[in-house]
């Protein structure tokens, strides 16, 4: 059974981003033209753009589980530590 990661979670966490970067944008703006605030313009991701999203983190996470199994089992264990996570980060984050 594929399970993927709760749509509008996903899509509330770009929202978050995306207010918490155009307050910081306006922050740091020393002067700004009248009406070309990021804040007045309402911001909203495509619905496919969240599905697909979605998709791509949970192979990401698939991934990454995949990757620490298997350095869990070279080294002879049978439970995926946080180590075994920090170790494949770095390669992963390159392939993704």
């Amino acid at each position: 059974m594929e399970t993927n990661f709760d749509q509008d979670v996903i899509n509330a966490i770009f929202k978050f981003v995306w207010s918490k970067k155009a307050i910081d944008a306006d922050t740091s703006k020393a002067e700004e033209r009248p009406g070309t605030s990021k804040k007045n313009r309402p911001t909203s991701a495509n619905p496919n753009a969240v599905r697909l999203s979605c998709k791509l983190l949970r192979l990401f996470v698939t991934e990454a589980v995949q990757r620490a199994a298997t350095i869990a089992e070279a080294e002879g264990g049978d439970k995926i530590e946080v180590t075994h996570l920090e170790r494949v980060l770095p390669q992963l984050l390159l392939d993704f």
